[in-house]
């Protein structure tokens, strides 16, 4: 299917007044950055507009959000449009999926490969490296005038989905739209700072637990961790603080595929797939009923924690046998 245009966005956008932004259950920096970007431009153009979340913010993502995050349900009352940003199907707004739909128009903004057309106004770019990349243009095409604060957010949403420029979704473009970013006045180091080099203790002690727990599968070419709520109670740390160790897994020598499995609350356990040259996570996550990009994937699996393991494993080893 065709995407709809930014002009076409921008112009439901304009017409509309109470407007509720969603970023996905469990939100990184690309989607608080993107939301917060979006935000700040609305309300500067007159909108009554919010981000609706139902879980913690990060805490290094945090110094982005100047009120523009609620987790009252009812604001707004009935909006006039709902935005999905960064969220590839309706199973990943959660216990908010109601709430998105009692909107007059609905609007996603993605950049997931396996993101569903489920809006009335869609715009998916699975090229972008980050939905960031997508926002900027998207507040271009308004003749939005970018200003320092919404330069921090979408800087923290392509800094942060690139891995600091480093994966290959990393393109000249998403380099072109970070410089244009100096130019709002955005202090890059600070950025980072608050970003990476800002963690409490609590977050160091829970990644060595989970470092810990890894184990080798398909003669080394995989590796697999996990966390679960007992570890972090032991630590006193947040599952988001969490948030990296797939990658670290993944940087491993020799290895081209990790698995990383969170035991949530609820006793699901969420896995997050990361790999480097060859191994399509995408499709390993789509059969568990999940999906993402083709080298960083996720899903979540409605069984115990060895159960999980065990499919994870046993799928791994059968994928990699072919690459």
């Amino acid at each position: 299917m065709i995407n709809n245009t930014f002009e076409e966005i921008g112009k439901a956008l304009s017409a509309g007044h109470k407007i509720l932004l969603f970023p996905h259950i469990n939100a990184d920096g690309d989607a608080v950055g993107s939301c917060i970007a979006l935000c700040r431009a609305l309300r500067q153009a007159g909108k009554e507009c919010w981000i609706l979340i139902e879980d913690r913010i990060p805490g290094n993502l945090r110094f982005l959000d100047d009120d523009y995050c609620t987790l009252d349900q009812d604001i707004l009352g009935k909006p006039d449009i709902s935005v999905c940003v960064d969220c590839s199907d309706m199973s990943r707004l959660h216990d908010r999926g109601k709430r998105f739909l009692t909107a007059g128009t609905t609007v996603c903004i993605d950049h997931h490969l396996t993101a569903d057309r489920f809006c009335d106004l869609n715009y998916i770019d699975s090229n972008a490296a980050a939905t960031g990349e997508l926002i900027y243009k998207l507040l271009l095409a308004c003749g939005v005038q970018l200003d320092k604060e919404i330069g921090e957010a979408l800087f923290t949403a392509i800094v942060t989905d690139t891995g600091r420029f480093q994966y290959k979704n990393t393109s000249k473009q998403t380099h072109e739209i970070a410089a244009a970013l100096y130019d709002t006045g955005i202090d890059a180091g600070y950025i980072c700072t608050e970003i990476y080099e800002s963690m409490r203790m609590e977050k160091l002690m829970i990644r060595n637990k989970a470092l810990n727990t890894l184990s080798t599968v398909a003669g080394g070419k995989a590796v697999i961790a996990y966390v679960t709520q007992e570890m972090l109670s032991e630590t006193g740390a947040f599952m988001d603080e969490t948030d990296g160790v797939v990658e670290e897994l993944r940087s491993i020598k020799g290895v081209e595929a990790a698995a990383f499995l969170k035991e949530s609350q609820d006793g699901k356990i969420k896995v997050s797939f990361r790999s480097k040259q060859s191994l399509d996570v995408a499709e390993i996550a789509e059969s568990f009923g999940g999906g993402g990009h083709i080298r960083a994937a996720g899903c979540t699996l409605a069984c115990g924690l060895s159960d999980a393991y065990d499919q994870i494993k046993e799928r791994l080893t059968a994928c990699l046998g072919r690459v």
